[in-house]
C-alpha cells in the first residue's frame, strides 16, 4: 500500500469524523482541529511521556514474544512426535480468555512494567506459536530429506531449512498481533498503571471529561499500532522480499 493511498484514506477518516462532530455539536465528540491542538499541546507534556511508557512497553513484549515463541513453535513443528503430544495442550490452552489473568499477574508481578510486558507476551504467545508450528509442520519432507542426504545435523536443518522458511509465518503472526497488542496495552494500562497511553485516556482524559485530551490519547495510541505495523511490514518487505503480501506497506 502506498503512501498516497494511506494519506487519502487518513483525510477521508478526517473529513467524516469533522462532519460527524459538526452535525452532532456534543462536547464529548470535538472537532479535528480541538483534538489536533491536544494532540500538539499534549505530545510536547504528559502526553508524550505516557507515549514512551507505552512504546517501551509494547516492544519489549513483541521482542519476547518472538525470542520465545518462535523457538518452541519450530521445535513442535519440526517434530511429528512433539506435535502430537502437545497439539492437544494447545488446542485446550489457545481459547481461554487469557485476560482472565490480568488479576492474578498483577498479583505475582506487581503493578509495574513486567507485569504488563508479560500479560501482552502471554497474548500474542499463541498467535505467533501457532503460524510458526504450522509454518514448520508444513515444509515439504523431499526438502528435509535432500539436506539430510547431504549430511546435515538436526541442529544445521533447523538454522538452514527450517528457521529461513518459518520468518515470513513469525513476522505475519507479529503483524496479525499487532492490534491485539496494543488492545490489551490499553487494558493494562488502564486497569493499574499510573503511566502509560491507557492511563492518560481514563485518568487525564476521560476522568476529568476533557475530551479532546481523551481524544489525543486515542489518536496516540492508534498512530503507535499504525507505526508498529508499517515497521514489520517493512521489515518483511526485506527480509522476504519473495513472498512481500500484496497489501503491504511501501515506503
Amino acid at each position: 500500500m502506498s503512501r498516497r493511498s494511506i494519506l487519502l484514506t487518513a483525510l477521508v477518516v478526517l473529513g467524516g469524523w469533522q462532519a460527524l462532530a459538526m452535525a452532532l455539536a456534543t462536547p464529548i465528540l470535538p472537532d479535528v482541529p480541538a483534538v489536533a491542538r491536544a494532540v500538539v499541546r499534549g505530545m510536547s507534556g504528559s502526553l508524550g511521556a505516557h507515549l514512551l511508557a507505552s512504546t517501551g512497553r509494547v516492544l519489549a513484549a513483541t521482542l519476547v514474544t518472538a525470542l520465545v515463541a518462535t523457538p518452541v513453535g519450530l521445535a513442535i513443528g519440526q517434530s511429528q512426535n512433539w506435535n502430537r503430544r502437545l497439539s492437544a495442550l494447545i488446542y485446550l490452552t489457545y481459547p481461554i480468555p487469557k485476560v482472565v489473568f490480568l488479576p492474578i499477574i498483577l498479583l505475582a508481578l506487581g503493578l509495574g512494567d513486567g507485569s504488563k510486558i508479560f500479560f501482552i507476551a502471554l497474548i500474542l504467545f499463541y498467535q505467533v506459536l501457532i503460524v510458526v508450528r504450522d509454518s514448520a509442520a508444513g515444509i515439504h519432507p523431499e526438502l528435509i530429506q535432500s539436506v539430510a542426504s547431504l549430511g546435515a545435523t538436526r541442529w544445521q536443518l533447523i538454522r538452514h531449512v527450517y528457521l529461513p522458511a518459518c520468518v515470513p509465518a513469525v513476522l505475519t503472526g507479529l503483524r496479525l498481533s499487532t492490534g491485539t497488542a496494543i488492545a490489551v496495552l490499553f487494558l493494562a494500562e488502564s486497569i493499574a498503571a499510573s503511566s502509560g497511553v491507557g492511563y492518560y485516556i481514563m485518568v487525564e482524559g476521560w476522568g476529568r471529561m476533557a475530551y479532546a485530551d481523551m481524544y489525543a490519547g486515542v489518536v496516540a495510541l492508534s498512530g503507535l499500532g499504525l507505526l508498529l505495523y508499517a515497521a514489520l511490514d517493512a521489515l518483511e518487505a526485506r527480509l522476504c522480499a519473495w513472498r512481500t503480501p500484496p497489501g503491504a506497506y511501501v515506503a
